[in-house]
């Protein structure tokens, strides 16, 4: 699987805008090629708001144009999510204007992301259905070479489950996990 390394302040704040997150989860969901039209209809909103935020993920490669259509008329594009992982570069110590951007915008990226997946596993268990929502929250104890080993499987064992399949009975799923070391002055 390839990644895509954002290295500009413009890609950084173009992927940690949380409108754009939702856009790429949207993309994601739908596991195939979609227009903006679709993408809108799946947001609940105007294919113009949309059409302007995929411009910008087109313009630094998160999205991609992979096929035109005409359809009674009218040209339908069809986009692509970049399938590969995306790591935002931390800039050099000589660049400390990106480092705090990287870092705030990153800041802003944990935050939507957990607050979406709060807001989905309350709503969840709002509902009455703690069966189809499951939390682990646990330490573990391993090098550092091991907690990026553990990292990779998880990715590795999630890989056949990113495409949506159509078969009856399979349901969407929302995974978020997190491996991240105790600050030092925390461990005992």
């Amino acid at each position: 699987m390839n990644n895509k390394v954002l290295t500009t302040m413009e890609e950084v704040k173009t992927y940690s805008d949380p409108y754009r997150l939702q856009i790429l989860n949207v993309f994601h969901r739908l596991g195939k090629p979609a227009t903006v039209k679709e993408v809108a209809d799946e947001l609940g909103e105007l294919p113009a708001k949309v059409y302007y935020h995929v411009k910008k993920l087109e313009k630094v490669g998160l999205l991609s144009l992979v096929e035109t259509r005409e359809i009674n008329g009218i040209i339908a594009k069809y986009y692509e999510v970049f399938p590969g992982e995306i790591i935002v570069s931390r800039g050099t110590k000589e660049d400390e204007p990106m480092r705090q951007v990287v870092a705030s915008e990153n800041a802003s990226h944990i935050t939507a992301l957990f607050e979406q997946n709060k807001q989905s596993f309350v709503q969840r268990m709002d509902a009455g259905d703690p069966s189809s929502a499951h939390l682990l929250n646990r330490s573990i104890y391993a090098t550092e070479e091991e907690a990026k080993e553990l990292y990779a499987q998880i990715v590795k064992l999630c890989e056949p489950y990113f495409m949506k399949r159509r078969e009856k009975g399979t349901n969407t799923y929302e995974v978020f996990a997190t491996v991240i070391e105790q600050m030092k002055n925390m461990k005992s």
